[in-house]
């Protein structure tokens, strides 16, 4: 099975100079925990998510209404393409303990695969659970 199999299409993005406070209300509006971070040309520059919101912005008193996304994204971004098997990005999943990751095609933001499309596929019910448990352990060693 394929990543274009399983992977959500219709991506909500933010732009990188957007302020903290929209994509906060973002996250909440589309209930999601990341939003990837794009230029205008549809290149990923980075993910936000809502705990990158509330531990660098939030905790560290900045105002979110001024902060861009930008300066909270993270800026190393792991990713799959359309055509890889399931099983090589829950193996990324695993090893960079994220649940989710941006599909992308010809370097531009296509799609979002998470352990919640994989979950849904009656096909992919173990490797999920046991993707989830790799993150989990992996979080667990930190």
């Amino acid at each position: 099975m394929k990543v274009k199999d399983l992977f959500t299409p219709n991506v909500i993005t933010v732009s990188p100079d957007e302020s903290v406070s929209l994509a906060g209300r973002m996250l909440a509006r589309h209930n999601v925990g990341s939003l990837p971070v794009c230029s205008e040309d549809g290149v990923v520059r980075g993910i936000v998510t809502d705990r990158d919101i509330v531990l660098r912005c939030i905790a560290t008193e900045d105002d979110p209404q001024q902060t861009p996304v930008k300066q909270i994204m993270s800026k190393h971004i792991c990713y799959v393409t359309p055509e890889q098997d399931i099983k090589e990005a829950m193996q990324v999943m695993a090893e960079e303990q994220v649940r989710r990751l941006p599909v992308l095609e010809d370097g531009k933001l296509t799609a979002m695969l998470s352990l919640a499309d994989l979950a849904r596929s009656h096909a992919c019910d173990m490797e999920a659970s046991k993707a989830l448990s790799e993150i989990s352990e992996n979080i667990r060693r930190l």
